[in-house]
């Protein structure tokens, strides 16, 4: 009985293509430009790959005030589901003329369609007003619906079906209902489309004004909303709100669920009403030692940089800080003019950068061509100094310092190396080389202004970078200084210097420029000084509850972007100094292994989903919690559960009350969509 329901369909879709290609002989031709059936092939890729997240974790100088930290160290092997244009298993619809599929839509097993012509199995709806078309019943179904006013098309219903609607006004489309469903929407105006409703959903939105899109309900639907007007935000805003969580030995899982509750009770509100700064992104430090471990494990270094910067499948970081010179985790102290009293900057060299520090830039551009660069010297040449560690102050040798920086700014360019700001002074009232107040403000506005408009570098000139509250007062006292901030453009801060942000924020954006690297012979917040160890970096998990504290006592400061210290080093992490440091991702050389650590999935865990352009909201009721407005309307909630269980958390967004369990001394991201 079944058969004979299957021919009789089919005779009678055969005497409705025969009318369609009846009346379409008095229309003409159409042309893939005006208009067909291209909700895949025109209309931008659709199909988007989900990736299946399952995260997995491997793995004393003076500064007894706070001077300099290192950082997290990460390394990933698990990626939250994305949905990425153009991944599409051949697809592909226009005109009525293809499928890609191989034996998708075949006659028999597959249950074929009417009209348009037929590539490789598949085909498409009649170019009528109103084509309807049917899918198989059973398995791999794939439908297309007519091409212009009205289309519409139902997928298989079981197992793995495709469809795609209308190309004009008012197409619809539903996927396969079970498994695999995948789903078009029209290309034209109000198009909509709904994923497989169990597992592995996807569907992508019309291309016009209005398209919509939801994914699979369950597990893994991604969803890509209509290109111009009113689709969902650009990446795929999830329809359902998102969970991320990380905990002891168990990064980045996205298995955890998200219920909408109702009650009168929550743990935290977010009130996108209430807004604070504007939110520019985050970054790290490029260092030669980090090249150095990286080089221990060369075919890991791709994925090393994708761990960092892929918007995707990475920490999503903006900006890249690089040392003039040589920092405390070059291979060795070194200047770009060691060449005594050379005033006029005729030995000036970038030789040495181009051994380490050039490359591991430009192999973070590949994950990451927008990469933000801005830079700062730990130390000027040793002639420039007085021999006691304190910055002469005469105006040739303040000349030729302001020469030295913008000679800088212009060898990188040569070398397709962008460089947006200039901080002149890593930590000028402290550590290596001491400014004064009135010497640091009368170089920028003296000399290193000057010299930039002279020569015509575009580099923005900040003050920064400062660590000390010797520093503090040097950066307040310059906001103060009206012909000083005729050039500087914002304010770099690091280690204790939150307090500092609220005074110099009216005064332009503020920076965090050093993410503190942990394991101190000292005391500090949110560490136990007996833990200090002379040998070796820890790089666990307490490091990790640390930083996610840092990074949230910083925001809530105020500042528009956080940069991470040494990105990558070895387990060992010693600088020149002695004193072993903590990264975003460590190298074991003897098991020539990169390993993430905890630290580096609460970079990402900010990094990934706070997008450049948000804007912090209110999140009161629970002082562990930060919230932003993304761009796309979104809004991101970071939590973090300092206790010895886990905890149910209940946030309420809008009307919603979102309830959820946050890993014992772990942390989670919530994502609301618009």
């Amino acid at each position: 009985m079944r058969w004979c329901l299957r021919y009789l369909t089919l005779g009678i879709l055969a005497f409705a293509a025969l009318a369609s290609c009846q009346m379409l002989a008095g229309l003409g031709d159409r042309s893939m430009g005006t208009g067909s059936g291209d909700s895949v092939g025109q209309g931008g890729a659709a199909g988007a790959d989900a990736a299946a997240a399952s995260g997995r974790e491997e793995g004393p100088d003076e500064r007894a005030n706070g001077g300099r930290a290192g950082e997290p160290l990460g390394d990933e092997t698990g990626l939250a589901g994305e949905a990425n244009e153009g991944d599409g298993a051949g697809t592909r619809a226009a005109d009525g003329n293809a499928t890609g599929g191989t034996e998708s839509g075949g006659a028999e097993p597959a249950g074929a369609n009417t009209g348009g012509d037929a590539t490789a199995g598949g085909k498409t709806g009649g170019a009528a007003v109103g084509g309807l078309s049917a899918g198989g019943a059973e398995s791999g179904g794939l439908a297309m619906g007519g091409d212009s006013t009205g289309g519409s098309a139902a997928g298989g219903a079981e197992s793995g079906g495709q469809v795609t609607g209308g190309d004009s006004t008012g197409g619809s489309a539903a996927g396969g209902a079970e498994s695999g469903g995948q789903a078009m929407g029209g290309d034209g105006t109000g198009g909509s489309a709904t994923g497989g409703a169990e597992s592995g959903g996807q569907a992508a939105g019309g291309d016009g004004t209005g398209g919509s899109a939801t994914g699979g309900a369950e597990s893994g639907g991604t969803s890509a909303g209509g290109n111009p007007t009113g689709g969902a935000a650009t990446g795929g805003s999830p329809t359902a709100p998102e969970l991320i969580t990380s905990g002891p030995n168990d990064y980045w899982n996205t298995a955890g669920q998200v219920t909408e509750v109702t009650s009168t009770i929550a743990d935290l509100t977010v009130n996108e009403n209430n807004m604070y700064q504007v939110w520019s992104g985050f970054g790290g430090t490029f260092n030669e030692m980090g090249w150095d471990a990286l080089s221990v494990v060369s075919p890991e270094v791709t994925n090393a940089l994708r761990l960092l910067f892929d918007a995707q499948e990475g920490a999503n970081f903006v900006f890249g800080r690089i040392p003039i010179g040589a920092s405390d985790y070059a291979m060795s102290w070194y200047t770009l003019d060691d060449s005594a009293d050379d005033y006029e900057m005729e030995h000036f060299s970038i030789a040495r950068d181009h051994e380490k520090l050039i490359p591991y830039i430009k192999a973070a551009q590949q994950a990451r061509p927008d990469l933000r660069l801005w830079a700062s010297p730990w130390i000027p040449p040793d002639w420039m100094t007085n021999g006691s560690g304190n910055m002469k102050n005469d105006a040739q040798t303040l000349q030729a310092y302001a020469l030295y920086l913008a000679r800088f700014v212009e060898a990188y360019a040569n070398e397709g190396l962008a460089i947006e700001a200039i901080h002149p002074q890593d930590e000028p009232g402290y550590a290596r080389v001491h400014w004064t107040q009135s010497l640091f403000i009368e170089f920028i506005k003296t000399y290193l202004g000057p010299t930039f408009a002279g020569r015509n570098v575009t580099a923005e000139i900040w003050c920064g970078t400062m660590s000390a509250p010797e520093d503090a007062n040097i950066a307040t006292a310059l906001a103060a200084d009206e012909d000083a901030m005729d050039y500087v453009k914002g304010f770099g801060l690091q280690w204790n210097l939150q307090s500092t942000v609220a005074a110099l924020s009216p005064r332009g954006p503020v920076m965090q420029t050093e993410h503190r690297c942990g394991n101190y012979s000292f005391t500090a917040d949110y560490w136990d000084q007996s833990r200090y160890d002379p040998n070796k970096a820890q790089n666990d998990h307490l490091y990790g509850e640390e930083s996610w504290q840092l990074i949230r006592d910083w925001i809530v400061a105020g500042v528009n972007s956080y940069c991470a210290w040494n990105m990558v080093l070895d387990t060992v992490g010693k600088s020149l100094d002695g004193w072993p440091q903590n990264a975003l991702l460590v190298v074991d050389r003897s098991a020539k292994k990169l390993i993430p650590t905890a630290a580096y999935y609460v970079f990402r865990h900010f990094s990934r989903y706070i997008a450049p352009g948000s804007t912090r909201i209110e999140a009161s009721g629970n002082n562990d919690a930060v919230a932003f407005k993304n761009p796309d309307g979104s809004i991101v909630t970071q939590v973090y559960n300092k206790g010895d269980a886990s905890r149910k958390m209940t946030v309420k967004i809008g009307s919603a009350f979102n309830q959820f369990d946050v890993p014992a001394h772990g942390w989670a991201t919530l994502i609301t969509p618009p």
